[in-house]
This record gives C-alpha cells, sequence and structure tokens, in this order.
C-alpha cells in the first residue's frame, strides 16, 4: 500500500472507513461533516503513507481522524461566530467532548491490549504484566514470584521473544 497500491488502499478504507466515521461521528455529531472529515482523513492517510513508521495502524489513524474532524469542527465554528446568539455560547464553550473521545480511544486501547494480553502463554503474562503495567521492579516481581531476578529477567526476555513472533509490529508498538 506504501507505494500507492489503489486497489490495496480500496482495500484498507472498506476495512477502516466505519471506524473513521464513528470517530469524526463523535467529535461533530453530524453525519454529513462526519462524511467529510472521514474524506478528508483518508485523503490526508494517502498523501502521508510514506511518512507512516509502523507505530500502530489504528492509532495512527485515529490521531488523523480526530485532528481532521476538530479542524472541521473549528472551522464550522468560525462560520457560526459571524451569526451568534448568546443561547449558543453554552454550545461554544469546549464541552467534554475532547475528554470523552479520549477516554474512548483510551478504552479501546486497553481492550486490545487485554484481548493480546490474554494470547501471552500464562508465565509470560504474569511477568510482562507485573513490570510494564504495574510497574514492578525485577526484585520485586522475583520477591513475589518467588523466583530469582536472573529468572524474571529471562522470563521476560523470553516474553518479549514471543511477542515478536506471535504478533505484527504495530500492534506491540
Amino acid at each position: 500500500m506504501k507505494k500507492g497500491d489503489r486497489s490495496a488502499f480500496h482495500e484498507f478504507v472498506k476495512l477502516y472507513g466505519q471506524t473513521v466515521f464513528r470517530i469524526a461521528y463523535s467529535v461533530l455529531h453530524d453525519e454529513k461533516e462526519a462524511e467529510d472529515a472521514a474524506q478528508e482523513t483518508f485523503l490526508q492517510v494517502y498523501k502521508s503513507l510514506s511518512a507512516y513508521r509502523s507505530q500502530g495502524i489504528k492509532s495512527w489513524l485515529s490521531r488523523i481522524t480526530v485532528n481532521k474532524a476538530i479542524d472541521l469542527k473549528r472551522r464550522r465554528d468560525r462560520r457560526r461566530e459571524d451569526h451568534w446568539d448568546p443561547a449558543d455560547v453554552a454550545d461554544k464553550i469546549p464541552a467534554q467532548e475532547d475528554e470523552l473521545l479520549e477516554d474512548m480511544l483510551s478504552q479501546e486501547r486497553r481492550n486490545e491490549l487485554q484481548s493480546k494480553l490474554s494470547e501471552l502463554p500464562p508465565g509470560h503474562r504474569q511477568v510482562v504484566t507485573a513490570f510494564y503495567f504495574e510497574g514492578k521492579s525485577h526484585e520485586q516481581i522475583a520477591s513475589e514470584l518467588a523466583l530469582s531476578v536472573k529468572t524474571i529477567e529471562s522470563k521476560l526476555y523470553r516474553a518479549r521473544a514471543w511477542i515478536r513472533e506471535h504478533w505484527k509490529e504495530e500492534e506491540w508498538q
């Protein structure tokens, strides 16, 4: 797809089109504008493919979508500024929409991560969770599991190797 293969890009749009639309709609609350934002998102993605660094396609796509939707919302709001009504002032105050969207994206990432972690072998899962998500040191984990620090280091090494072998790179970065 990076080389400009239009059929591959068409499949990409079919695969992620609904997701992009839902994200845009959650910001704009208008179907037509969400469609416009989705279209602008895919145009931006097509133009930016050479800059894509395989850092998680859904996160990258979501961030572009959010930015395009916010840009569209700002343009819409600027047009309304010329014809504002005091009753509309409450709508102009940056509401919780941005926070809600961030929470939604964050929850989606957590759900995906939980799903991926459940694929890890149990011994790896326990050590990876303690080290990366609970922020525990090798020594703390070794103490809790009654193992040596070298064993914990070895388990983490094998867990990372398992992840590299079984997951696509964009899923674990």
